[in-house]
């Protein structure tokens, strides 16, 4: 290797030829091919590595998976030497070869010998910005991730907190009504009731569960004061608390007379016993149902959190924006519509579904956060080619031009302290490109704002 070779690079503008010779002296040309292991994660980066050709994919230990998280492909790109300025830098991935190629290879103490020489300046500025920076984001990224964390867990606390209590009153409502239910069959056993007066008591009961359940509120409270009227003229003790659960199962007068009809004069135990299995029938639809929604939430926190699951896999991405609005749920008022438009023929792709749900995340926050309490949040998936896109759309103003042109700065926020998810849209960029190899777009139009993602079917192989 000489300096023919490095000249073309843009690296190197700026940099003479007599100090490209010096790197050269201090280094060396390494050849590499496809699965050679050029530096590992976490070892300490005595090297620095520019790429003249070639390529090599960069991959970082999460869990018990190898995962890809950028790739050196184009020449002059560079990795370690950290130990230049940093005698505690190691390597943040491991680079192995992807595509046979050449790199150049320079000790990092020579590196920053020659670096203290021609520029001592920038050296100094390397320390101070290398050292601020890394304490600053390693700071802001700790709270915003304990602000997020603790964020999505009052979202998710207080989305399970309604079945969780509907389920408790349903449990101590059905407590009453089971002491209540065998008072009334120890009243009818007390009158005497015969199996065919009770099989036909029981009959007319399951007459009421086949019938239609009136839903306007008008004609119920109709229904309950004929009933009232009715179990009063029979001498039936507290009609008030029987006409309502008899009306609600859809009893009428007529039904009532025909409950004469079988047991006679003493309506009281049978009327009671039916209201009874009526009410416990109703409370225990109640905790079924809370005991649902509490299960819906579960699953959908262990699809969101991917737990139990690989890093990389195929992944429906309409679970994961499904998953997404119940863990923001809390943030979605009376007064927001969702406009779910998901493509039928959307198939599944390669990706890594624990890191595009935070992507989701970010985008749903932002677009809830824009209509600020009421509009129109929509999002659609459709397959394009080989690639799915995904697209959230919210009726909010929209993006200003100078905010657009900064969207994707790391560290730019228009939110205040404390909002947020804390994930910003240059690590949502991050993901969806730098790790899945799509795109992410802005639409900016007010009133139909929209953020586009675009991820192939298929990744390549590390």
């Amino acid at each position: 290797m000489d300096v023919a070779d490095l000249r073309p690079i843009a690296l190197f503008d700026g940099v003479s030829d007599d100090q490209l010779a010096e790197l050269l002296d201090d280094g060396a040309e390494v050849r590499f091919g496809r699965g050679d292991v050029i530096f590992r994660e976490g070892e300490h980066a005595d090297f620095w590595w520019v790429l003249v050709d070639g390529s090599l994919t960069l991959t970082r230990r999460l869990g018990d998976e190898d995962a890809v998280v950028g790739r050196m492909a184009m020449p002059g790109v560079w990795s370690g030497g950290f130990r230049a300025w940093d005698q505690q830098g190691v390597y943040l991935a491991t680079g192995c070869g992807e595509e046979p190629g050449r790199l150049l290879q320079v000790p990092a103490e020579a590196l920053g010998r020659r670096l203290r020489a021609w520029l001592p300046l920038g050296v100094h500025l390397i320390n101070g910005i290398f050292g601020t920076a890394r304490r600053i984001e390693a700071t802001v990224r700790q709270r915003d991730s304990l602000v997020t964390l603790g964020r999505l867990s009052a979202g998710l606390a207080h989305e399970l907190n309604n079945p969780a209590a509907a389920a408790v009153r349903a449990v101590a409502a059905l407590e009453e009504t089971s002491a209540a239910l065998l008072a009334s069959l120890r009243g009818l056993a007390e009158h005497g009731i015969s199996a065919g007066q009770f099989t036909a008591l029981d009959a007319l009961r399951l007459d009421l569960g086949g019938r239609p359940r009136l839903r306007d509120p008008v004609a119920v409270a109709d229904r309950e004061d004929a009933l009232t009227e009715w179990l009063e003229e029979h001498d039936v003790a507290m009609a008030w608390e029987l006409a309502p659960v008899l009306a609600a199962a859809g009893a009428e007068p007529a039904w009532c007379d025909q409950v004469r009809d079988v047991l006679g004069a003493d309506l009281q135990p049978g009327l009671e016993w039916v209201a009874a299995t009526l009410s416990s029938t109703a409370l225990l639809g109640e905790v079924r149902e809370s005991t649902r929604r509490i299960s819906e939430l579960v699953s959908a926190v262990r699809s969101y959190s991917q737990m139990d699951r690989g890093s990389r896999q195929s992944t429906d991405v309409t679970e994961g924006l499904e998953s997404t609005l119940v863990m923001l749920g809390h943030k979605v008022s009376e007064d927001i519509s969702v406009v779910r438009d998901y493509g039928d023929d959307v198939p599944a792709v390669d990706a890594f579904p624990g890191e595009l749900n935070q992507v989701w995340t970010n985008l749903i926050d932002n677009a809830l956060d824009a209509m600020e309490g009421s509009g129109t949040l929509r999002i659609s998936t459709r397959l394009d080619g080989d690639h799915v896109v995904v697209e959230v759309g919210d009726s909010g103003p929209g993006m200003a031009p100078d905010v657009e042109a900064r969207a994707f700065e790391a560290f730019f926020t228009t939110k205040d302290v404390g909002q947020g998810t804390g994930l910003g849209l240059d690590i949502a960029r991050r993901i969806v490109v730098d790790r899945h190899r799509g795109q992410i777009l802005i639409h900016p139009e007010p009133g139909d704002n929209v953020m586009e993602v675009r991820l192939p079917l298929t990744q390549p192989q590390a």
